[in-house]
């Protein structure tokens, strides 16, 4: 996987409004340190393979207001939901972002695609890469007979603009010798079983070059079974970059900036979240980005705003959530980002109490883990 260095320290909990969306977020005072976000993890619970059935998985249900821990499985989840609730996913679709070849002079590289340059047929990307010394402008990597990746620019913060050259459009290249981008701390490479499993059942809108996880879990019957018992399900995207699950570097969380990503919500996911709050509903967020996404375009409690944008919303302790009342999650690493939007949603000292259960109880963690469904 490919790494990049951390952009310049500035936060910002703001949306970028590209289409008519009112995506403004609210900024908080923060008095908290990073090394408040650490836990000891054996290598053992780190997750390198799902489990051979979705639903499978373990779930540990926490209350957010007392701290008590229920042990259940993922399929256990609809007991857990009422009929007036509405069940809000991500349905963001992987992309094998991950082009590996060699120069002409046979050394190895790697690039990961990141989003395309708008307006040159998808021929142009942003894009990071490795070795970052040796692909300079100008520099070529062979990736297959069809398809060649060119660095034409090095952007500021050591990002790359690249074009694919050869035979095939952009695209069909890209499905063909792309690699699934697995997170660097499963230690392998790709297998045939990630093109579906690394992959949410409901998946629809490409553009992401990171899973989100916590929707892993879910298969077509268990939604089937949710929407029995007459749940609503709304869909949002948000497309998810490498800097989510980067590690917070800095010594103060207020000196981190979240890079932006891209989300669309849809007038009916408007709808059904009104609906949801008119009949007294709870909304369950699946994964940490739908929450940004909703608390990015939160009008107060009872109306989200439609439309698409960008969010650079970063979510730590303490944080006033407008939108979300019960949370399905992964278990995530320590000084991330993610770890600390669970923390404000919870309590830090009740997540990580919760953290050292699911460590001595043999959960599963990381993005093949095991699942935290968070409720009042």
């Amino acid at each position: 996987m490919v790494r990049a260095g951390i952009p310049a320290p500035l936060i910002r909990a703001s949306s970028t409004e590209l289409d008519g969306t009112d995506g403004s977020a609210r900024a908080v005072s923060r008095t908290i340190s990073t090394a408040d976000f650490e836990y000891e993890l054996p290598p053992g619970r780190i997750a390198r393979y799902p489990a051979p059935r979705r639903a499978d998985s373990r779930l540990m249900v926490l209350s957010r207001s007392t701290g008590a821990i229920r042990h259940r499985r993922f399929h256990h989840l609809p007991e857990l939901m009422d009929e007036r609730d509405l069940l809000v996913v991500n349905d963001t679709r992987v992309f094998p972002a991950r082009l590996r070849g060699r120069k002409p002079t046979g050394a190895v590289g790697e690039v990961l695609l990141l989003r395309p340059v708008p307006g040159d047929a998808d021929t142009v990307w942003e894009a990071l890469v490795r070795p970052g010394r040796k692909l300079k402008p100008g520099r070529l990597l062979n990736v297959a007979p069809e398809l060649s990746v060119r660095i034409l620019e090095v952007c500021a913060d050591g990002r790359r603009i690249v074009r694919l050259e050869g035979g095939l459009e952009a695209r069909d290249a890209i499905g063909r010798f792309g690699e699934v981008p697995l997170p660097p701390y499963l230690e392998r490479d790709e297998e045939p079983s990630d093109r579906a499993r690394y992959q949410t059942v409901y998946a629809r809108h490409e553009g992401s070059v990171a899973a989100p996880t916590a929707g892993l879990h879910f298969t077509d019957e268990l939604l089937d079974e949710i929407a029995a018992r007459g749940v609503g399900r709304c869909e949002v995207t948000l497309h998810v970059g490498t800097a989510t699950f980067r590690p917070v570097e800095a010594r103060d969380p207020a000196d981190h900036r979240m890079e932006a990503e891209h989300y669309t919500v849809p007038e009916r996911a408007a709808r059904a979240y009104r609906r949801c709050r008119e009949r007294g509903g709870r909304v369950w967020a699946v994964g940490t980005t739908v929450v940004r996404t909703l608390e990015s375009v939160a009008a107060g409690r009872e109306e989200i705003g439609a439309g698409r944008g960008a969010t650079d919303l970063f979510i730590s302790p303490p944080f006033d959530f407008r939108a979300v009342d019960c949370l399905v999650t992964n278990f995530h690493l320590p000084r991330s980002t993610l770890l600390m939007l669970v923390a404000a949603f919870a309590g830090t000292e009740t997540v990580l109490d919760a953290y050292r259960e699911a460590v001595a109880t043999g959960y599963r963690f990381y993005s093949y883990g095991d699942a935290m469904a968070v409720v009042p």
